[in-house]
Parts: structure tokens; sequence; C-alpha cells
């Protein structure tokens, strides 16, 4: 079947753009955006998904004001021209790899934003993410990763915010592939408890940014790794190619953290990276507030990722981050905005975690539970 999008000199396959190369179920294309006003403890995020096996498009927009958590969320038909719309909720490429619009539109929940991400580095490209469980494809997919600054403006809860590039840094990402999403697939393989640790930090300093990426299994074994020195822009400097300044990659990627008892949140963190060429980053963490990734569909009890929901639904939800359950299921997976610490060098930027099941170099153990410093199970 044609679409639009067959005109342009994209294929990667003989297939026309509408038929995906794998008809695996939880393949996916996918936007994530992150933006950020440590000062103010205000936060927003948003994200839009494409699962062409399952004939869903979704996306979200979420904010942190004065303690809440609010969010819009949005789910329908995908189209087949891949248009980046469904609902209120609209991504626009403005200049792919540089500069990017989110429009939130009027909707029942009160919550709106028109806000533009303007690229601070260039995009840098993440290992390949690939793994697989009981000879079975689990996770095999590529993603981007970009710092940046924002404008604009969200209404929310009464109030209009002034999202302004001299306080509001952040984050995208462009990530696609096969990524476990909707609903599972029956199957007959042996039960097993679930083991998920990965710590994801793009942080924001004056002349650079840095980066860190990892998962590991349950034993502290690492399966895939990124760390990263990033230089910022140039003025007229492009942000893909050959001509783009390089980032320096580090060759080695540690993390200390220490966990607030009876969860799995950090009470405080530390990165050091380090390349073979003697470039050294070692980064100490200040959490300040934390951001529930649910708000943006991750884990969401209704509107999870890649979830059917007929032609068009769109529903809200204001938390009360003070009254949510750390070890809640749909809220473990989170985003910490921190204080950077780099020598005399003081940045921004977030600590992504997500810990599900037992991990041994940090004392976590059981599915969800909570560290216990003792041992002592929590939670």
């Amino acid at each position: 079947m044609l679409t639009p999008y067959d005109d342009y000199p994209i294929h990667q396959t003989p297939l026309p753009i509408a038929h995906p190369a794998t008809a695996a179920a939880d393949h996916y294309d996918r936007y994530f955006f992150n933006g950020h006003d440590a000062d103010a403890g205000v936060f927003f995020a948003a994200a839009m998904g494409h699962y062409p096996n399952r004939g869903v498009i979704d996306a979200a927009f979420s904010v942190i004001v004065d303690g809440v958590q609010h969010s819009v969320f949005a789910s329908g038909r995908m189209p087949l021209d891949r248009s980046t719309d469904v609902g209120p909720i609209e991504v626009e490429v403005l200049e792919p790899l540089r500069s990017l619009r989110i429009a939130v539109d009027d909707n029942d929940t009160g919550l709106t934003a028109d806000v533009v991400f303007d690229a601070r580095t260039a995009a840098i490209e993440e290992p390949r993410q690939s793994i697989d469980r009981d000879g079975v494809l689990v996770m095999d997919y590529t993603r981007l990763t970009q710092w940046g600054n924002w404008t604009g403006t969200i209404s929310v809860a009464g109030q209009t915010l002034a999202v302004e590039p001299a306080t509001f840094a952040g984050t995208r990402d462009r990530s696609w592939g096969v990524r476990p999403v909707g609903e599972p697939a029956p199957a007959n393989h042996p039960p097993r408890l679930p083991a998920l640790f990965w710590l994801w930090a793009p942080l924001h300093f004056a002349e650079h940014c840095t980066h860190l990426a990892l998962f590991e299994h349950a034993n502290g074994d690492r399966w895939m790794q990124s760390g990263l020195d990033v230089p910022v822009l140039a003025p007229g400097r492009p942000t893909h190619g050959p001509d783009a300044a390089p980032a320096t990659t580090m060759d080695t990627a540690d993390y200390d953290l220490r966990w607030k008892p009876g969860t799995r949140e950090v009470e405080h963190a530390a990165i050091a990276l380090a390349s073979h060429e003697g470039m050294t980053r070692a980064i100490d963490l200040e959490p300040l507030f934390t951001f529930r990734m649910r708000g943006v569909g991750y884990t969401h009890p209704h509107f999870k990722h890649g979830s059917n929901h007929g032609e068009l639904e769109v529903g809200g939800e204001s938390l009360v981050l003070a009254d949510i359950d750390p070890l809640d299921p749909s809220s473990i997976h989170i985003q910490t905005v921190c204080r950077a610490h780099l020598g005399a060098e003081v940045g921004v930027g977030i600590l992504e975690q997500l810990a599900f099941g037992p991990h041994d170099p940090t004392g976590l153990t059981g599915i969800v539970d909570g560290y216990a410093p003792h041992g002592e199970p929590e939670g």
C-alpha cells in the first residue's frame, strides 16, 4: 500500500513505507522529550509512538508544577501516512535534528502547550540495544539522543508557564525497532522473574554535555553501555554528519548510587567516565525532584504504550507526587532532576532509573521490593 512518504528516497527494503520490514507486534517508532527548570521545580515531558503492526498511535504530555504531575493522553488508530498527531497532541519537525515543536491543543484536561526544542548539541547515536530471552528477541532498537533548550508556553491548573531557553534545558530522543509494548504475545516458555536495570543520564554544562546510558543483568553484567562527552554546538555548525563536532567516547562508564531506604529511587548518585585518551569526568549528582514516567505512558495502568483504545481515546490524570507509593509498579520508572557537580562546573540534567527485579550490585531484591540497607525486605 502506497502512502505519501513513498515519494521520498528513504526506503530500506523493497516494501512501501507502510509495510514494516518485521511482522513483530512490538515493532515501534518513538519520540521522547523532556524539559526542566530546576530552580522552579517545573518539569515536563512528551512522548509519541507509532506501532504499525498493532495499528496504534499514542502520545502524552505531562508537566509537574507545584508538586502535582498533570498529564494528557491520546491513543488511536495509526494513520497509514505516519502523520505525527493524535487527538490534541502533535509533534512537528521544524528542522530535522535541530528544531522540533510540540503542541497540545484545547482538551478536557485543561492542559495545553506550545513549546519548541532547539538543539544545543549534535544528535548522537547510542549503541544498538539488543537482547533475547529463551532464544526470543525481546529488544532490538536504535536511539538517538540530543541536548537542547526550550521556548514556548504551557497552561495548566489555571496558570500559564513561560518556557524560556535561559532556564529550561532538556533532552530529546528518538528510538525505533523492537521493544515490549502493548499486550504480550502468549508463550509457553518457563516462568522467570523479570530483571531489568537501566540508567540514563544526559547532563548539561555550560560548554559541553555528558551522557551515560547502560543496561545490566541482575548480577551486574553489563550488556549495553554508552558514555560520552559532547561539545555544545558552535553557531552554524551542523547537527549531524562528518562536519558535526565529534563527541568523545568514554571507554569506561561507572556509577555509584545509594537508594532511598524502602524505594528504588536514588538518594545520591555519582558517575565516573574516562576515555583511553585520558579525558575523565567525575560527576556528583544531587537529586532535586522526580518525574514519574507513567505521565507519558511508560507502564501506565491504562494508557500503556501500544495499548489498543479504538479509534481515539483522550484522557488525563493529576497526581500529587507526595502521595505516590514509590513501589507502585506503574511509578517505578522515573526521571530525577539533578544538579550535576563536575569539579567547579555546576550543571543540570536527569538521571533516569528503571529497576525491576533483583540487582546484586546495588542491593535490590525481589521484583519491586524497596531497598533495605541491612538486607531485610521492605515494601
